[in-house]
């Protein structure tokens, strides 16, 4: 490998040291629903999205808040030596696609049926620290 392809990979990597990530798939809640938590927190610190979504009336806040809390832990567990405080965490992207349908028959008058649509999702936060240090 060639010192420039070298100093770029090693560059990368540092920067994929600040990101960490978490997943939740086939999430029995519509995407729709879960993007109105979702539009909450995104952009926000971390210690401040956990504020919103615990005091949320809404049930995916709570699947949302899970998920974040992951994402830190997961942050945590690639920079030990670093301290959450000082790194300033915040919620760098939130993305919500649409998972698979389980499709239901409703009974209608005069013996038809109407096809019910049973909505799932798949939530993706990446958490990033403000704090970009080198080490």
């Amino acid at each position: 490998m060639g010192s420039r392809k070298k100093q770029m990979a090693d560059a990368i990597k540092a920067e994929k040291k600040q990101v960490a990530f978490a997943k939740l798939n086939n999430c029995p809640t519509s995407p729709r629903k879960m993007r109105l938590v979702a539009d909450l927190v995104r952009g926000e610190k971390a210690e401040r999205a956990l504020q919103i979504l615990r005091f949320s009336q809404k049930e995916a806040s709570r699947r949302l808040e899970k998920l974040v809390l992951s994402a830190v832990a997961n942050w945590q567990a690639k920079n030990e030596d670093a301290d959450i405080e000082e790194a300033g965490l915040f919620v760098k992207e939130i993305r919500v696609d649409s998972g698979t349908m389980l499709k239901r028959l409703r009974p209608a008058p005069q013996g038809r049926a109407h096809r019910i649509r049973k909505r799932s999702n798949h939530v993706t936060v990446v958490i990033d620290s403000i704090n970009k240090t080198q080490s």
